[in-house]
């Protein structure tokens, strides 16, 4: 029984956080939530990008270059295709087949 309460808790605050914004916000959005929306998705996969090259070993074999080509087929498919799941997918293969069989 205690369980069902605190899934039915933490559903209702989930909620709350999803739906608080679209009820602050009902008439107009700020210039800086704007501004955010515009700006955060790049800041984003920037940071991403940092974070997986982070730990990469670029004075030793094979000197980043599966990071770097499968990164290259991620730019190259987001950039053909214009589809994230895609991009993810494929440059996640290349990867993997790129440290599993070549390297």
């Amino acid at each position: 029984m205690r369980v069902s309460i605190l899934i039915a808790i933490m559903a209702v605050v989930t909620m709350l956080l999803r739906f608080l914004p679209f009820i602050v916000f009902r008439k107009t959005v700020p210039p800086f939530i704007s501004y955010l929306g515009q700006v955060l998705p790049s800041a984003i996969i920037g940071m991403l990008v940092i974070f997986c090259l982070k730990d990469v070993a670029w004075t030793s074999a094979p000197f980043g270059a599966p990071e770097l080509i499968a990164a290259a087929c991620v730019v190259g498919l987001q950039i053909w295709r214009r589809n994230s799941l895609i991009s993810i997918l494929g440059g996640t293969v290349i990867y993997m087949l790129l440290i599993q069989l070549v390297f």
